[in-house]
């Protein structure tokens, strides 16, 4: 079977969480796309460079879930030559058989627009924020200050801005548990699961 779920939304709103759950729960396979342009970011060195020449190794870096790694990928999914280099790969893992869920920033308006399910999972600045800082520490203002910059660079780029597909049922984060959270995209998931 081969049956796709799209996941975007910007930084700290909860859709790795959710994408690794819903992943597990019908046994498809998981792509955090995020961690390919935080891997060609911290690379460093000529990101197109860095980006034709991923290896599994890159994806496997202990480094990769750090504040410095999420602003350098932000930085180098701005590069259109970037975008093209890990478009194919994307694709070829979203329709591979057995199914599969990728969480991104435009899984669901480029990557895979026939996406059998889209999901924008979002939450308020504030409350992204908050989430990341728990999760690295340092000065929660400029944490704050740098979740909005991110998602300003994210939304307002000229290739694949971050937005909902027209399509994409809008998940909330704000006010939910991961738990609840998770739980409602399960049932999305499974409502659009053929017969």
């Amino acid at each position: 079977m081969i049956f796709t779920v799209a996941i975007d939304g910007p930084a700290a709103a909860g859709k790795g969480t959710i994408s690794r759950a819903v992943a597990a729960r019908f046994g498809f396979a998981h792509l955090d796309t995020g961690a390919l342009y935080r891997a060609v970011g911290v690379k460093g060195g000529d990101p197109v460079a860095a980006a034709n020449g991923l290896t599994p190794e890159d994806l496997a870096r202990d480094d990769l879930r750090t504040l410095e790694a999420g602003l350098a990928a932000s930085r180098v999914a701005v590069i259109p030559e970037v975008r093209a280099a890990l478009l194919d790969f994307q694709r070829r893992f979203a329709r591979r058989e057995g199914g599969a869920v990728l969480d991104g920033r435009d899984i669901g308006t480029v990557i895979c627009p026939e996406a059998e399910v889209k999901l924008f999972v979002t939450a308020s600045a504030e409350v992204r924020a908050h989430r990341r800082w728990l999760e690295v520490g340092g000065d929660a203002a400029r944490v704050l200050a740098e979740v909005r910059e991110r998602d300003d660079r994210d939304m307002n780029r000229a290739d694949a801005p971050l937005k909902p597909a027209a399509d994409a049922v809008l998940l909330d984060t704000s006010g939910l548990g991961p738990e609840e959270a998770i739980a409602q995209a399960i049932a999305l998931v499974q409502a659009q699961l053929p017969g």
